[in-house]
């Protein structure tokens, strides 16, 4: 049992590995080619959000495709969609076209994340639940690094990176198409409306709101920050990976305080040392080693926005409604994505590099600001009473949501149920 269960998560694992190393290869390549083409930054930031635009549309519906063609059959058609995609970027360099392409790209993205996720969930039983859902956020964690580090391997000017973006992305083929696990149900999962989370929790909505906005700004423009204050291609490349990567390490330290430190305050105080460093990250001339570890100490406390908000949220819910509400949460970070790259774009237009960081910092310090009025007029939930911290990655699907450890509506499947028999 555990041998076919550690072969299965390998196969699961591999696909996702490659899956989220050329998808994030391929953002962080396109941001730095509209850089070194001297693109207008509104341009890019427009370019960029059309991939946050696809990716919701794929979240809401792309189910519904692998629910009538099947896993194996859908996973194949998202990740030809998606390589497809990946070719065309440079045999046509107009605007409209690569802001096509990264929607599409977004949507059959989201549709491959379905796939994978909802068979995460189904080999996931109550005793592995927890490790399985770990190792997945370390994994794509791991994975958006690596993926940042391939830019320096070529010109990105040259069509052989998005080739090597393309081949990646079919690679993730492979493990998943020689599974012996049967394709599991995929349920669409109903959300809580907004306005229903807001009165909830209204703090835990905004966070996740002002989350999208921040993380997908630093993914879309980062590269253009990093071109504009002189970095090379390979200081950009390592601008991008160690924040990553800090976000991952960093993320399990500050769920050990959010388990001993009320959350909203713990909110405050991430808002208000994400807001610092993004300040410093305005100041004219700075040397790129003290760029790229300030903005990775930023990154490490703008990741874990998103699941304090998160954990705020279900603090206040019983257990039976954490899918739908963390689909809900999960859209609203969607709709705050769809809005980062074109606010910092036209704050670099306006103002220079610095304009981005100028930006984020605002908005931290109003999220600070709303979280310490929240605090001195709401009733806060005593430590002993807050549910157990979960690092939650938001560049997932509302499928994933079901193996959150807290969801004890969870449903067990045997490993036999989904083992395919000869």
């Amino acid at each position: 049992m555990a041998i076919r269960l550690v072969a299965s998560l390998f196969a699961l694992f591999l696909s996702v590995a490659f899956l989220i190393v050329g998808n994030s290869f391929l953002i962080t390549l396109l941001g730095v080619r509209l850089s070194l083409d001297a693109s207008d930054p509104r341009i890019i930031g427009g370019i960029m959000v059309c991939y946050s635009i696809g990716f919701v549309l794929g979240t809401l519906y792309a189910d519904k495709i692998v629910q009538r063609a099947g896993h194996i059959r859908g996973f194949a058609v998202f990740c030809a969609i998606l390589a497809i995609a990946t070719l065309c970027y440079p045999m046509n360099s107009e605007i409209i076209m690569w802001a096509l392409l990264r929607a599409i790209g977004g949507f059959a993205m989201a549709g491959l994340l379905i796939v994978t996720e909802s068979w995460f969930s189904a080999i996931a039983t109550n005793d592995n639940r927890a490790s399985i859902f770990s190792l997945y956020q370390i994994c794509f964690y791991l994975a958006t690094s690596i993926g940042q580090l391939l830019v320096m391997i070529g010109d990105p000017q040259n069509f052989v990176l998005f080739s090597l973006a393309a081949v990646l992305l079919i690679a993730a083929l492979i493990p998943l198409g020689v599974t012996k696990l049967q394709a599991p149900a995929i349920e669409h999962v109903e959300r809580l409306s907004l306005k229903k989370v807001f009165q909830v929790s209204p703090l835990g909505l905004l966070a996740t709101f002002v989350s999208g906005v921040l993380i997908s700004a630093f993914y879309g423009v980062g590269p253009l920050f990093a071109t504009m204050v002189g970095f090379s291609v390979d200081q950009m490349a390592w601008f991008m990976a160690i924040s990553i990567f800090a976000a991952m390490v960093f993320a399990w330290p500050i769920g050990w305080l959010c388990d001993r430190i009320d959350r909203a305050h713990m909110m405050l105080y991430v808002c208000l040392g994400a807001g610092v460093f993004s300040a410093l990250l305005c100041l004219p001339i700075l040397p790129v080693k003290f760029i790229t570890l300030t903005n990775a100490g930023f990154m490490a406390l703008v990741a874990a926005i998103y699941p304090i908000g998160v954990a705020l949220t279900t603090d206040r819910l019983q257990s039976h409604q954490l899918v739908s509400a963390s689909a809900t949460l999960l859209l609203s970070f969607g709709i705050g994505s769809c809005i980062g790259p074109v606010i910092s774009s036209t704050l670099i237009e306006l103002v220079g590099a610095g304009g981005m960081y100028l930006g984020n910092a605002l908005l931290l310090f109003m999220l600070a600001g709303y979280t310490h009025y929240r605090v001195g007029r709401g009733r806060m939930i005593d430590v002993a009473q807050q549910e157990p911290f979960v690092p939650l990655n938001p560049g997932v699907t509302p499928v994933i949501s079901e193996l959150n450890p807290l969801n004890e509506g969870f449903e067990e499947t045997p490993l036999e149920d989904v083992q395919v028999t000869r």
